[in-house]
């Protein structure tokens, strides 16, 4: 069973695209490949959500599945609340990703905002969730400034609850980055004591769906399929006063 659950220092910060890219890879070397989205939030019924996003970016060998949709873009369980919906338990999200996990190579679970965002009034978070498959949860962090506290607090929670972080990936590598997003590659690991894993370019989901799925593994470390090669990334990136 390899069940891999993806979440973020905050929102909007490339989860959803890196989730497809890390599917698109996974697919490029002929694995099987489920998405799994507990709770998916802001959006109306028969609107197209996560789910819908990373089967048009990866491809539509991906089997998507959403647990719950609440249509207020608030917290899940405050979404919930306000809905007059059930809630998702972390047991919900856990049977649903062994079960996918039973028939594929590896599934995806991705989270709504960041790790502690409450899934229920009890706050119950996807970290409780990932605890119950011993699942490892990798990070998506911006680039710039403000991304190292964000990043390290969201190492230091997966740490207090003796969870694997399997590494941070930079959703947005912006083309023209600044200082703040340069120094971050070398520091990023250093304060999360985590690997970098990889940067996807800003606008990746705006590429042709055929680019996109061509172009992910070379934006993704080894570690997780790819080839990008973090030592090469940065050292290109690097501030002169740093190299």
């Amino acid at each position: 069973m390899t069940v891999l659950f993806v979440t973020g220092t905050g929102t909007e910060i490339g989860k959803t695209v890196t989730t497809a890219a890390i599917a698109a890879t996974a697919l490029f070397s002929q694995y099987s490949v489920a998405y799994l989205k507990p709770a998916q939030t802001g959006v109306g019924p028969g609107e197209p959500g996560d789910a819908a996003e990373v089967t048009r970016l990866a491809g539509p060998e991906v089997t998507s599945v959403e647990l719950a949709r609440y249509p207020e873009p608030l917290a899940p369980a405050t979404a919930a609340r306000r809905s007059g919906a059930a809630p998702v338990s972390p047991a919900d999200i856990a049977e649903a990703a062994a079960k996918l996990a039973a028939v594929h190579d590896i599934v995806l679970v991705e989270g709504a905002g960041g790790l502690l965002v409450r899934l229920d009034d009890v706050g119950s978070t996807l970290a409780d969730a990932a605890r119950m498959l011993a699942a490892p949860v990798l990070v998506v962090t911006p680039a710039g400034l403000g991304a190292l506290n964000g990043a390290a607090l969201t190492a230091e929670a997966l740490k207090a609850r003796d969870l694997k972080c399997a590494g941070f990936v930079i959703g947005s590598w912006p083309e023209d980055a600044d200082l703040a997003a340069r120094c971050n590659l070398a520091d990023l690991p250093e304060v999360t004591v985590a690997p970098l894993l990889g940067a996807l370019p800003a606008g990746a989901a705006a590429l042709d769906p055929a680019a996109f799925r061509e172009a992910a593994p070379g934006w993704l470390s080894p570690r997780i399929g790819g080839m990008w090669d973090a030592a090469a990334f940065t050292s290109y990136w690097a501030p002169a006063a740093l190299a």
